[in-house]
């Protein structure tokens, strides 16, 4: 096993624990708020579907300032669940608070996880969102079942989301992943997962821990992998995601770059693969798939708008050095129409998410030239986010999803425009 990222005090309460069948992970972050829903809704889940199991509970905090492990520690394991679930024989979920040590970001929180659940022989790991309000005890048994019962090895989640909630994963991440793997999986940085052991063992043996992938590239490099390594994969519908979403107006900061990056990165890396397949496949599904109605996100379309047009302009001589002179004459036109009539069509989006991959590819790979890039496409992401806005404001969102679905169907038909110039 590589050298050990967990504290000493850690290490002693691991081998006390010795084994345990399951492993939950919660990494927060400053979720007072909501932690203490989604530690509860966790313990009552593995209660009331896995009650013979070993359970341990991982909190991987980074580093909060507030109340937020506290809370964690001072929550009953169970509260009252002899009174609600008094005929099931329960073996109470052991807790482990622990801070997280190396790299800042999300994929730390994931490298302790992984750890303590591989040290504990865990026959599955589960990971889900500290800021979660959503989360009831039933996503447990959707996000282990699948891997215990039936033999699966990544559950990714499946969510009903607002129509502008998640707008990096509907224009670019699921079409993308969709188009290249040959997986409809929709929910790819997702934020909550299941892992069998053997898994989880896998990722906890990769060389990616100390770079910008363990900050906010985790989850795409974990869904891809995933697929591309030849895992069972499936999907499990958990009902409305309500968490603490923001307005895709605001400032991404470098959340984007190392997301999208992180996915190109991982172009390079199996790029054999991704040019044999020709169309997208449905995984397996499991829960029940209902029309659900998530909490609205209000959005400011004049300021996507405007983002975009300041960062087009003041781009557009680098955006020359690598996107052709047809795709600046189109985003030129763009940037020239008021927000009332604003449309970034979506094959125009296509190729310049293709053509963003073919400059990635084509660089020289210097962290500069990269951060360049990346920086570059994040006012053209605000222009096509803010078209979407305008085209779905009076839309449904379950009408507003057909969109998206048409858009992935464009990528996948456009998938030539890209293998054809890859070499």
């Amino acid at each position: 096993m590589q050298e050990t990222v967990l504290s000493h005090e850690t290490q002693l309460k691991v081998e006390q624990i010795t084994t345990a069948d399951i492993v939950v992970g919660i990494p927060s972050f400053n979720n007072e708020v909501t932690i203490r829903h989604v530690v509860r809704a966790v313990e009552y889940g593995l209660a009331k579907y896995f009650p013979r199991q070993k359970a341990v509970l991982v909190n991987s905090d980074g580093g909060s300032t507030d109340q937020t492990r506290h809370i964690v520690e001072g929550t009953a394991v169970y509260g009252d669940m002899d009174t609600i679930l008094i005929q099931h024989e329960v073996r109470p979920a052991q807790k482990l608070v622990t801070p997280y040590h190396g790299m800042p970001g999300k994929g730390s929180a994931f490298h302790t996880i992984f750890e303590v659940a591989v040290r504990l022989g865990a026959k599955a790991c589960l990971v889900v969102d500290s800021d979660l309000r959503s989360i009831t005890p039933e996503w447990v048994e959707l996000l282990a079942g699948p891997i215990l019962l039936k033999g699966y090895d990544f559950v990714a989640p499946w969510y009903s989301r607002y129509k502008y909630d998640g707008t990096i994963t509907n224009s670019i991440i699921y079409p993308v992943t969709r188009s290249l793997y040959g997986v409809r999986m929709r929910q790819p940085i997702g934020g909550d997962f299941g892992f069998s052991g053997a898994l989880a063992e896998h990722y906890l043996s990769r060389d990616i821990w100390g770079t910008d992938i363990a900050r906010y590239g985790i989850d795409i490099w974990m869904s891809t992998k995933a697929i591309c390594e030849g895992y069972r994969i499936c999907q499990a519908f958990l009902g409305a995601k309500i968490h603490d979403a923001k307005d895709p107006s605001h400032s991404l900061g470098p959340m984007f770059q190392q997301v999208i990056g992180t996915m190109f990165r991982l172009m390079e890396r199996y790029q054999d693969k991704w040019q044999r397949v020709e169309q997208s496949r449905p995984t397996a599904l499991f829960g029940f798939r209902s029309e659900v109605y998530p909490e609205e996100i209000r959005v400011d379309l004049e300021a996507m708008v405007a983002r975009f047009r300041a960062g087009f302009q003041e781009n557009r001589e680098f955006l020359g050095s690598f996107l052709p002179a047809e795709r600046l004459r189109e985003l030129a036109a763009i940037a020239k129409l008021p927000t009332s009539r604003f449309d970034f069509p979506g094959q125009t989006w296509i190729r310049v998410v293709w053509d963003y991959a073919l400059a990635y590819h084509r660089s020289d790979k210097s962290q500069e030239t990269l951060d360049r890039v990346m920086l570059s496409m994040v006012p053209l992401y605000f222009g096509r986010t803010g078209s979407f806005v305008r085209e779905t404001r009076d839309m449904p969102t379950y009408e507003a999803e057909k969109l998206i679905e048409q858009l992935c169907d464009g990528f996948e038909t456009e998938k030539p425009y890209l293998t054809e110039r890859w070499s």
